[in-house]
């Protein structure tokens, strides 16, 4: 070793250079670290694109815009050959249930969808799912709930203990139909009554259009009765019973493909779903208590 104070400082330099560079930008090494096993594939398996996907419907259906994205997504994606349609809720506005029942309608008609009810498929998220190439059933899933709901409440008693008057100005005969602030009219109530016939009817129809019954005998499978798995399956509105592996080997099948490679989201992904679907049973079920109250 040298005498030289410089000359050992200089055998140590690459050393402590090395040391002030990690130190300072340890943070962003470890972001980039964090980012790399997030999002880089592991395997040689990886190396091929998925061939299979899978997408979620669950808790209640407030918008569809976000899942019929990602139906268009994996509609236009060549690589992916089926589509597993996993569905938990237990339905919920009219208009998103449709929409997404049309965008799956759109996506069979370009590769098979296997539909999965992994624990409820009832109204809406059974109508989001008619048009699915096959439809599989948890054995302890509720099905059905085929009918439709309008709901309103009348706080004119409380409106009046508070001295609260409605002033309303309006033009057209059922414009304030529905109105919570007093009792409805005869002829109110018969206007909302058809509404939801004629949205009950349109419902009816596309099941029994997708599912191959008989629209005039709307008791057998319809009526908002709801079945357990098995019961379904013998009223025609599911095609199997069986698990969720049983519904990717259909998925498979169905596809053609030899080898099964499931498309995967990243873990920022699923965790923003698991926010959102938290989300909205939260403010369903605040809703509900409100409601309630």
């Amino acid at each position: 070793m040298s005498d030289n104070p410089d000359n050992n400082r200089n055998i140590f330099t690459p050393i402590t250079a090395t040391l002030d560079f990690f130190q300072k930008y340890f943070k962003s090494l470890l972001f980039l670290l964090i980012l790399f096993l997030i999002f880089a594939p592991f395997g040689s398996e990886s190396v091929k694109p998925p061939n299979l996907a899978s997408i979620n419907l669950s808790g209640p259906i407030i918008d569809a815009e976000k899942l019929v994205k990602e139906i268009s997504d994996l509609k236009d994606d060549n690589s992916i050959k089926g589509v597993l349609f996993i569905v938990d809720s237990p339905g919920g506005a009219v208009a998103p249930s449709v929409e997404i029942s049309m965008a799956i309608k759109r996506l069979k008609a370009k590769k098979p969808v296997v539909a999965y009810a992994a624990g409820t498929m009832a109204s809406g998220s059974y109508y989001a799912s008619i048009w699915s190439s096959e439809i599989i059933a948890n054995p302890a899933a509720t099905i059905g709930s085929i009918g439709v709901i309008m709901e309103g409440i009348n706080i004119k008693g409380l409106a009046d203990k508070l001295g609260i008057k409605p002033q309303v100005v309006k033009a057209g005969k059922y414009k304030e139909a529905g109105t919570p602030f007093r009792e409805w009219t005869p002829e109110e109530r018969k206007e909302i009554e058809t509404h939801v016939l004629d949205i009950y009817h349109l419902f009816v129809s596309d099941v029994a259009k997708a599912r191959h019954l008989d629209p005039k005998h709307p008791e057998q499978f319809a009526d908002a009765q709801i079945f357990i798995a098995q019961k379904a399956k013998k009223a025609g509105l599911i095609d199997a019973v069986g698990s969720i592996e049983d519904a990717k080997e259909a998925t498979k099948k169905l596809s053609g493909v030899k080898k099964a490679r499931w498309k995967e989201k990243s873990k920022w992904e699923t965790y923003i779903e698991n926010l959102s679907q938290q989300s909205a049973i939260a403010f369903a079920n605040q809703l509900k208590s409100w409601i309630i109250k």
